[in-house]
């Protein structure tokens, strides 16, 4: 029986209840919201335009969570989601939404976050750019082992027999629920095909997979990258210790069975923190890197480098920095969190000079070889990190570009660069939200000009972005 609310208060709201609600919008988290008695709800898996019997899950004092029971009347905007895993993992759980309708609500993301976290209103919002590919579009992949499977409800049948291997996808907001998956439809198919392999072999191979609870266990993780240009992957094998027969043995099956794999290597962490970095690691196979070429340029990445994961969408980003930055050929560059040189390269042959600065050695690495392959000669590369590395820095850039992580930059890094004020910011952020605070943090020395959003992420919530600030 659906509660019914009319002249009650939110207070009345209790976990548990059923309720039946209209979806009014989606925010920025991908979940939908709707009012009752002007308490708001938010949604899971919900569309604008749904009709639904909701089940109230999480209560707070101005707010409540909910999951979908029943839609009675579908959005025009609400699709077939086409993975049989959709309604657990949190890999691409916009999928039920029709494409052009998710370019909508990401667009209003930006300009939502912008104008109320940035307090920006008068800069120039681009359309969002889509994606040439809505599935298949991701080259790299992660998928972990577990030694206690997470079965959905209607498998929970086979429970007994089969519990105590998984090789898949986490359920969002957990570290140990593992989903056992045949595929994902993110990667290309062939990537399914290395993922299924890979799992029949560790399967009757004898040794332990690693429980993420008792932290014993020997195969961790299981990454895949995938070159869009030239059609090659990559394996990396993560365990935690170091043993040569079953590596090997892995190895020289993959290698026979898939001629498509130029390179495989092993990552060995002991350490208990959930990540697919190794302390130390092995090449099995090739020379330990994967090639791509994006704009005319050839990078070389190694297995713990990051990327740009979907590679067609990342040359429309980077040409579209490189149209922002309107260099003359005279200035000098800051490149923060520079990773393996992409926007370096792509900017050197219209700059005087260019200076990346990133975390990572073993990306920086990449970036300096990267130069060599492609005949760069005007970039140098700082490894550090940029909040110490900054307050050393004693040259003051024409253009600064920054590409810092989810979490955006430190309060620290927007302060020296506040102290060298270059003549302009190009912000490449894949959280719009951080991208805004940082933003209002700029704003008394920068104004937002334009932002152009690029969905490098489809049939999720996530928008990358590109900000162009001017000094003023």
């Amino acid at each position: 029986m659906v509660n019914e609310y009319k002249g009650l208060k939110p207070m009345d709201i209790r976990k548990g209840d059923k309720i039946e609600l209209t979806v009014e919008k989606v925010v920025y988290g991908g979940r939908g919201l709707a009012h009752l008695n002007k308490m708001a709800i938010f949604v899971d898996k919900a569309v604008p335009g749904d009709r639904i019997i909701a089940k109230v899950v999480r209560v707070k004092k101005n707010f409540a969570e909910a999951r979908v029971l029943e839609v009675i009347d579908a959005s025009p905007y609400r699709t077939i989601a086409l993975c049989p895993y959709i309604d657990y993992c949190g890999g691409c759980n916009w999928q039920f939404i029709k494409y052009e309708k998710q370019l909508e609500y990401k667009h209003a993301f930006v300009q939502d976050l912008l104008n109320h976290i940035g307090k920006v209103t008068n800069f120039q919002l681009h359309h969002v750019l889509p994606s040439s590919l809505i599935f298949g579009y991701r080259n790299k992949m992660e998928f972990s082992f577990s030694d206690r499977r997470w079965f959905l409800p209607k498998g929970r049948d086979e429970e007994k027999g089969n519990k105590g291997f998984a090789l898949g996808l986490h359920i969002p907001g957990t570290f140990d629920k593992i989903i056992d998956i045949e595929g994902c439809l993110l990667q290309k198919e062939k990537g399914n095909e290395i993922l299924r392999e890979v799992k029949g072999y560790v399967r009757d191979s004898g040794i332990p997979v690693y429980g993420p609870k008792s932290h014993q266990g020997f195969w961790r993780y299981l990454v895949l990258r995938h070159s869009y240009c030239f059609d090659e992957w990559m394996v990396n094998i993560v365990t935690g210790d170091e043993r040569d027969s079953p590596v090997h043995a892995l190895a020289s099956i993959l290698r026979d069975r898939f001629k498509e794999i130029t390179s495989i290597v092993n990552n060995i962490n002991t350490r208990k923190g959930g990540t697919a970095v190794g302390e130390w690691e092995r090449i099995l196979a090739g020379d330990g890197n994967i090639r791509e070429k994006i704009g005319g340029f050839t990078f070389e990445i190694s297995v713990n480098s990051f990327f740009q994961t979907n590679t067609p969408m990342a040359e429309r980003l980077y040409k579209s920095v490189r149209d922002f930055a309107s260099l003359n050929g005279k200035e000098t560059v800051l490149d923060l969190y520079c990773g393996i040189g992409t926007v370096s390269i792509f900017l050197a042959s219209q700059a005087s000079r260019i200076i990346g600065v990133d975390i990572s050695n073993s990306a920086l690495a990449d970036a300096n070889r990267n130069c060599e392959l492609n005949g760069v000669d005007n970039c140098e590369f700082h490894c550090g990190d940029v909040r110490i590395l900054l307050s050393q820095v004693n040259i003051k850039p024409e253009l600064l570009v920054t590409d810092p992580p989810r979490t955006g930059m430190h309060r620290k890094v927007i302060d020296q660069i506040l102290r060298f004020l270059p003549d302009k910011i190009i912000y490449i952020s894949c959280n719009p939200a951080t991208l805004a605070r940082d933003i209002a943090l700029l704003k008394e020395r920068y104004k937002v000009e334009e932002v152009q959003p690029i969905d490098l992420f489809p049939n999720t919530y996530h928008i990358e972005s590109i900000a162009r600030l001017e000094r003023v």
